[in-house]
């Protein structure tokens, strides 16, 4: 439970259907981490106090007991140090897909299991059902598309889905706000957070530098943070960057350099600490490397694929922006087939 109205929603249907219930809301950021610039606390939305105490009035209301779990160590190993790195290493990564899948539902399925618990029930809007003839759990996506989540859920196992509920699968966002006022739940009109939840600002730059400063400290770190070479495709260098972990593949804006078309990151070349910079043409590719791939609602295909956990994936058209550190989900219609980590 996040304190948010989805997952106080799908606490409210489960209470409706019959089913008993414990809440868990996880503690993940230390609210008083002194990592900003002066060494003052980092902001943060992440396990805010008004997030605890509207999960525990939903609870409350609803009549379970409710506790709160301590993930904080858990979460920065798992979750915002590999972030950091990421950034560091020139990937822009998805720390959300960790977080969902190394952390909440591999900790959840295991209290649930201390606790004797059958399920592990979440706010995300995705579907699971079972395929009697591949007898296999298979993850789908949500009904409101504009809300899916499936996406994030990728890297699920097969011994997760069987435990995982998704009581807002088949609902629309509208629908979920609807009932929240009929319940007169209070989270019924909390607004929705689209950012990092440890990156409340959304300056992910500044907090990797911070970040990597205070906690990490090494040599090599602080010498990805510094700022280096913008160059063209074909090698001409055209002005400095401020440190490669300030840009993605695809982005425009920021660059700094003024041409007579506009300019996108292309490449972030990390061994070179050099930005490589070119026309929106420039962007495209046909093709993607993903490693780590984990095959979710099907087994892995027989035929050869690229060898162990990682695919060489070709489009029928070519496709800008490939970003190393990024996702690349395979479905079948609504099916989330597997994904993995585009190199």
């Amino acid at each position: 439970m996040s304190g948010g109205v989805d997952s106080s929603v799908a606490a409210a249907i489960l209470r409706q259907q019959g089913h008993e219930l414990v809440g868990f809301t996880m503690q993940l950021w230390n609210q008083r981490r002194r990592l900003g610039p002066r060494g003052e606390p980092q902001p943060s939305r992440c396990c805010s106090l008004d997030d605890v105490y509207d999960a525990r009035s939903v609870a409350h209301d609803l009549v379970f007991p409710f506790y709160v779990l301590n993930l904080e160590d858990e979460f920065e190993r798992g979750v915002v140090r590999p972030f950091v790195e990421d950034y560091l290493a020139g990937r822009t990564p998805i720390p959300c897909v960790s977080c969902n899948t190394k952390l909440k539902f591999a900790r959840l399925v295991n209290m649930a299991r201390e606790v004797g618990a059958d399920h592990v029930a979440t706010g995300h809007y995705a579907r699971v059902e079972y395929n009697p003839e591949s007898e296999r759990y298979i993850l789908k996506k949500g009904k409101d598309l504009s809300k899916d989540q499936s996406y994030f859920l990728f890297e699920m196992t097969q011994k997760q889905l069987a435990r995982a509920m998704f009581p807002l699968g088949e609902m629309t966002k509208l629908e979920v706000r609807e009932v929240a006022r009929g319940l007169g739940l209070e989270t019924a009109e909390k607004p929705e957070s689209q950012e990092i939840c440890f990156v409340p600002d959304g300056d992910y730059a500044q907090f990797v530098e911070d970040y990597a400063r205070h906690e990490m400290g090494k040599p090599e770190d602080e010498a990805a943070l510094a700022g280096g070479e913008i160059a063209t495709t074909d090698g001409e260098v055209i002005g400095r960057h401020a440190g490669l972990h300030r840009y993605t593949v695809g982005q425009r804006r920021g660059i700094g350099i003024a041409a007579a078309d506009p300019l996108y990151v292309v490449k972030i070349d990390v061994p070179r600490h050099q930005l490589v910079v070119g026309k929106r043409d420039e962007l495209f590719g046909n093709a993607l490397f993903a490693t780590g791939v984990n095959w979710l609602s099907i087994e892995p295909p027989v035929a050869p694929i690229n060898g162990g956990s990682k695919v060489r994936v070709e489009f029928d058209e070519p496709q800008a922006a490939i970003t190393p550190g990024q996702a690349a989900v395979f479905y079948h219609d609504d099916v989330v087939l597997g994904g993995g980590w585009i190199e």
